[in-house]
């Protein structure tokens, strides 16, 4: 195990706190290169007001992912400003209340992989010690456990766990690349909600599936069942067993 990054337990302690008396303050939002997830981009478009296609043209960059063929999508920086977080303001994070989770969860990195037998999710904290980063000196101390409750990562780590089954199933039943058609359905039913409600309710591409009406009028409104209903969608359209 590499000696930067020692594997923590839920009930183990460890020393940090970052605050604008910190003098490294806001030195980890530049050099970005910051992976967001289908929830973070939920979360970061309703902070914004923005629709989820604005968000995603203004503040994102798409690529394919090099192991699973994915769509995956990434914060664009600031290419003027040391490659800055477009939301970082000297006061520190301009978006903090719907920050991505991988910020939540630093200085802590979550590994979560989905157990073949039990199909139950096995997850790994290690400690990710930055040169750089001097939360580290600071006093406060906590366990792996009050860390994750103090910055609310249980929903980011439910809704990332969807996620997280939809890329196994994907590269054990689908090796390789998506054709265009399913790249499309994946990207808009992850990524862009309100595209996805659109097509749903306006040009009925669902209406072959008999909806249950409790579930079109919670997806109506609320963007949290939408990301759930796509996830399954996906799922179950796009990489479950024939």
């Amino acid at each position: 195990m590499d000696n930067n990054m020692p594997p923590l337990a839920l009930s183990d302690t460890f020393r940090f706190s970052c605050s604008k008396r910190v003098p490294c303050f806001n030195e980890c939002c530049k050099e970005l290169n910051q992976y967001l997830t289908p929830y973070d981009i939920l979360r970061l478009k309703n902070r914004l007001d923005l629709s989820s296609g604005l968000f995603l043209q203004r503040y994102t960059v798409q690529h394919t992912g090099p192991e699973s063929g994915l769509p995956i999508i990434t914060l664009k920086p600031n290419y003027d400003n040391e490659l800055k977080c477009p939301f970082v303001t000297p006061e520190g994070c301009g978006v903090y209340e719907d920050r991505p989770s991988s910020c939540r969860t630093y200085p802590l990195v979550r590994i979560a992989s989905r157990s073949r037998e039990t199909g139950g999710i096995n997850e790994q904290y290690l400690l990710l010690q930055e040169p750089h980063c001097l939360g580290f000196e600071q006093e406060q101390t906590q366990t792996v456990r009050e860390w994750i409750k103090s910055q609310e990562l249980a929903i980011y780590n439910q809704m990332n766990d969807m996620m997280l089954e939809i890329i196994s199933l994907k590269n054990r039943l689908m090796p390789g690349g998506l054709d265009n058609t399913s790249n499309l359905a994946f990207y808009m039913a992850c990524y862009d909600l309100d595209t996805f409600r659109t097509d749903i309710f306006e040009k009925g591409i669902l209406n072959d599936l008999d909806l249950d009406p409790g579930v079109l009028e919670a997806i109506k409104t609320d963007d949290e069942a939408l990301l759930r209903f796509g996830l399954q969608w996906i799922k179950e359209t796009l990489f479950s067993k024939k």
